[in-house]
């Protein structure tokens, strides 16, 4: 096996091993049962709540763990929109940089807010350390405690019984940063200072090369926000250049640490429904859907880019390290092609190499996996995701063989039915219109103002495009889909900072986040309320391999109905185009 190769299967192999114990760790936290991390959190969550007068053991209902989210979270978007737009006169900010445009503060605050981290700005000129800080890791670590405290909520009303008391949505939501994101993103900083990832308050270094040249070298606290960025599927880089930046992932075991804290606690949560309500065979039903989706997907994009880019073949030029346009020698196009597709599947969005230089075979690959936006997913909200294809698969598999459609004991009913093909079918519409609308302005090559200015002031739609043709299409296609997905990666040949981008995608990313998560809770909470019906000979069965087929069935099924013909507009289209 080859050296490249073999890093790639020590990745998901090392992240299975850990995400087992992890999962058992993450059900017992949410069980409230006793974990070592109690004799050193207990006194500071009994402080926070009794300081905050909030009883943590007062049980809610669906809709009161709705309200309290979703109140949570628009208190959370008022100060990172004060942090961005009065950065320039707060403290911390030895850069001197400027505020920013209420559009990118607006895109910037909403992105960070949903876990989507879509960096329309330029990671370090862009932002001081105060905003970087109390803004947005603030924000990295409570999204993320928000996907995994709805995560919560459904499991709780996925047990075998009848209730509509799903506990208590702050005690799931401080457990989750305090228990499970705070410890693991300690370790992951630890690993990257030892590294050489930089860890200061100072500003930016003036430094002389060997050449004798004058460099102005960012620094800044990177490790924290690095930790952070991976451990809860945010993805926003300290830099611009992200995880593509020596000093954000100084070597290729930092980047194998950083693989591996992207992927461990999506691969935990399935882990932990299993532990939490005594389904263990179906976690692995769930999972094993997951990893076959994932290997369908970053297979081909290995092969394509260690194979090379066509058309420098086709001139007989030799490729010794395959595609290595906008890649690091550091890792190689085989670990770089197992981030971009593991990155995109997860929705962390973070990228060590750029996006807008793949072949189109992977690009398409990284669009499905965000398209689907349930192989894995981000914390929490990937199995939130996951759950809806289960509800659709249960209804479809009850209507094919005659029984009445259940899952977990409560039968799937009209109510619970609308909801779920509500939530599978607005995430291809807010892709495809937002598309559309961009498409079609930029055929046009509208003029209007203000609208579509730039930082340049260039005002013309079609400036947006580094690329023409299909690889452009695919530019515009790749920033609604991440957008959607609550991804944050992007085809950064597209000029995305003005306002028609900033405002457009804003509004997806909102509609996007929370939708998918009000959807799966109201369905739990629907469920948790019917009579618990025990297992029959009549019932479906979901702990086997042919019911995990069928979800799998029905989720290629969805996709390719809703995006294939976008797909074959943009990457298919290009592949075609390439030599053979």
């Amino acid at each position: 096996m080859e050296p490249q190769i073999l890093g790639v299967v020590v990745m998901f192999v090392a992240t299975l091993l850990l995400a087992v114990p992890l999962g058992r760790y993450i059900a017992k936290v949410y069980g409230g049962q006793g974990v070592w991390t109690d004799v050193i959190f207990n006194p500071i969550e009994r402080l926070f709540f009794k300081a905050s007068r909030i009883d943590p053991v007062k049980e809610m209902n669906w809709k009161q763990h709705l309200v309290v989210l979703l109140t949570l979270n628009l208190i959370w978007f008022f100060w990172a929109m004060f942090c961005l737009l009065n950065q320039s006169w707060l403290p911390m900010n030895p850069d001197h940089n400027p505020n920013m445009t209420p559009d990118l503060a607006w895109n910037t605050a909403i992105s960070f807010l949903v876990n989507c981290n879509l960096q329309q700005y330029s990671g370090e000129t862009g932002v001081s350390y105060f905003s970087q800080v109390f803004g947005l890791m603030f924000l990295q670590f409570v999204s993320a405690g928000t996907g995994l405290a709805a995560a919560a909520v459904v499991f709780n009303a996925l047990k075998d019984r009848t209730t509509d008391k799903l506990g208590n949505f702050y005690n799931y939501f401080l457990k989750s940063c305090t228990r499970i994101l705070l410890p693991v993103c300690i370790l992951v900083a630890t690993i990257h200072l030892f590294e050489g990832t930089p860890m200061t308050f100072k500003g930016i270094d003036t430094m002389t090369s060997l050449q004798g040249d004058t460099m102005h070298v960012s620094r800044g606290p990177v490790a924290a926000f690095v930790a952070i960025k991976h451990v809860g599927t945010n993805g926003g880089g300290f830099f611009g250049a992200n995880s593509a930046h020596p000093f954000e992932n100084p070597t290729y075991f930092s980047n194998i640490v950083q693989m591996i804290a992207q992927i461990l606690l999506p691969f935990a949560m399935v882990f932990a429904f299993g532990f939490y309500c005594n389904k263990k065979r179906l976690a692995w039903v769930f999972w094993s859907v997951m990893t076959v989706g994932f290997l369908v997907l970053v297979v081909p994009a290995v092969i394509t880019e260690v194979h090379g880019n066509p058309y420098i073949a086709h001139m007989g030029i030799a490729q010794p390290g395959g595609n290595m346009e906008g890649k690091e020698v550091r890792f190689g196009a085989t670990a770089s092609a197992f981030w971009s597709i593991a990155t995109t599947v997860i929705s962390t969005g973070s990228v060590n190499a750029m996006h807008d230089s793949y072949m189109p075979v992977s690009g398409m690959n990284m669009l499905l996996g965000m398209m689907i936006n349930s192989f894995y997913g981000g914390v929490g909200v990937g199995f939130l995701n996951f759950f809806i294809y289960v509800i659709l698969a249960v209804f479809i598999g009850g209507l094919m063989v005659g029984r009445t459609p259940e899952f977990g004991g409560k039968k799937i009913e009209a109510r619970e039915m609308k909801i779920a093909m509500i939530i599978a079918l607005f995430h291809p519409f807010l892709i495809l219109s937002g598309t559309a609308i961009a498409s079609y302005l930029t055929a046009h090559d509208t003029n209007m103002g203000w609208w579509f200015a730039d930082a340049a002031g260039k005002h013309n739609a079609s400036g947006w495009l580094n690329n023409p043709s299909y690889h452009g299409f695919s530019e515009m296609l790749y920033q609604y889909t991440s957008s959607s997905a609550n991804n944050g990666s992007g085809f950064e040949g597209l000029a995305d900072n003005n306002p028609f981008w900033n405002i457009s995608t804003g509004i997806v990313l909102l509609f996007s986040r929370f939708l998918p998560i009000i959807g799966p809770v109201a369905i739990a909470g629907l469920l948790a309320g019917k009579k618990f019906i025990p297992v029959s000979n009549g019932t479906l069965k979901t702990d086997t391999g042919t019911f995990g087929l069928l979800v799998f069935a029905v989720k290629v099924i969805i996709a390719a109905l809703a995006f294939f013909p976008a797909l074959a507009l943009g990457p298919i289209a290009e592949w075609m185009k390439t030599p053979h």
